[in-house]
């Protein structure tokens, strides 16, 4: 069989692992599910006051603390994945005819499902001390569909760096860049204060569009291009990280 070939039973069946995997490992999923909590409410009574954002700083700072959200689960995600080859756990699926592509949808899809948990307990905390979004409901689903679309990049390159790591030390390492990526951008102050030499990389990083997008949309206001730019972003780094994990994946099982 393919690695590249997916069948949806070997699928749900890794899928249904994974998250039972999660749900078991108390310590990282309350660390992945509180600690974007923790980091919000850090912003916002800590720094808040001393930041100027023409705005609530809660209401500027929500949709940049959603994407800490994908970065937290995302160092999950690279992490099971490189203990599953260093413990034989894929080898021994491999003996079961199972896929890279079925493996690795697995671990992909139960982190997706990790950083839902999160956003929604971020949005609930967010409404209670002062968030107001807006209501439109075609607007929530815009928002929905961007925030998915980077969870689902984040979490294939994530699962590509468990790929290319050889500890879960290491692969828990190699995260710190997506979850690095939300600070140097407009997620906690806008990019016109910054320094100029910074600035031209906070424009054109793939966060910044994402977090403008769920940014206008959460709040009613124009977009532009932001989810163009967003969606553009996001398309290229999931083709990317699956063209990775493709090539990765034999390699690491040979």
């Amino acid at each position: 069989m393919s690695e590249l070939t997916v069948r949806p039973m070997h699928a749900a069946v890794m899928i249904g692992r994974c998250v039972r995997l999660s749900r078991r490992n108390i310590d990282a999923l309350l660390t992945s599910l509180l600690l974007p909590v923790i980091l919000m409410l850090l912003f916002v009574y800590l720094f808040g006051g001393a930041i100027e954002t023409g705005s609530a700083y809660v209401t500027y700072v929500v949709p940049g603390v959603l994407l800490l959200c994908a970065g937290f689960g995302a160092a999950g995600t690279a992490v099971s994945v490189t203990t599953d080859l260093t413990n034989g756990m894929i080898e021994r699926l491999r003996t079961m005819d199972v896929g890279a592509t079925s493996i690795l949808a697995g671990h992909v899809v139960a982190s997706v499902a990790r950083n839902a948990v999160s956003t929604v307990l971020v949005l609930g905390v967010a409404v209670a001390i002062g968030f107001r979004p807006a209501v439109a409901p075609l607007r929530w689903l815009a928002a929905a569909g961007v925030l998915l679309l980077f969870l689902l990049a984040v979490s294939w390159l994530s699962a590509a760096f468990g790929l290319l790591a050889r500890t879960p030390e290491a692969a828990n390492g190699y995260t710190f860049l997506v979850m690095f990526l939300p600070y140097p951008s407009s997620a906690f102050v806008p990019v016109e204060t910054m320094p100029s030499w910074l600035r031209g990389f906070a424009e054109h990083q793939p966060v910044t569009p994402v977090i403008e997008s769920l940014r206008g949309l959460l709040l009613d206001t124009p977009v532009g291009t932001a989810p163009t730019q967003a969606a553009a972003w996001c398309l290229g780094l999931l083709a990317l990280a699956m063209l990775l994990s493709a090539l990765l994946f034999p390699r690491r099982v040979a």
